[in-house]
């Protein structure tokens, strides 16, 4: 069995419970987000504090990379819907190629997941850091 042969409709759909679970923890940090800039916003027109536009960097840096995120899990799960149109058309080795890509969109999304995790503990030892000086 050649490679071409190996990769079938199901191998992408195996795929859409994975994303489709990665982009609901996205979006409830993306949501999550919000509001705090919300919460932050209203504390900064009350009180102008230094410490205040710090969090609000910290907390646009990690928004961003959200965003970039569920950009490249949407990518990718659109990718594999593609892969399973052109199994179904018998492209398959157009289908092979437009797979790897999904793939390497689905990593580059898990990896801006690692550097924004890393960016959210930073900014919670910060504050960690403030209770234990009293």
């Amino acid at each position: 069995m050649s490679l071409m042969e190996q990769l079938t409709l199901t191998t992408p759909a195996l795929l859409f419970s994975a994303i489709s679970l990665i982009m609901l923890a996205y979006t409830n940090r993306f949501l999550a987000y919000a509001a705090t800039i919300r919460s932050l916003h209203d504390k900064y027109m009350e009180n102008k504090d230094s410490v205040l536009i710090a969090q609000i960097e910290n907390i646009k840096k990690r928004l961003y990379l959200t965003r970039s995120m569920q950009i490249l899990g949407i990518s990718s799960l659109l990718l594999c819907v593609l892969t399973m149109f052109l199994i179904y058309i018998e492209q398959q080795y157009i289908a092979i190629w437009v797979f790897g890509l999904a793939l390497i969109l689905l990593i580059m999304s898990l990896a801006y997941l690692i550097i924004e995790i890393q960016i959210s503990v930073k900014a919670l030892e910060h504050h960690i850091s403030d209770i234990e000086k009293g």
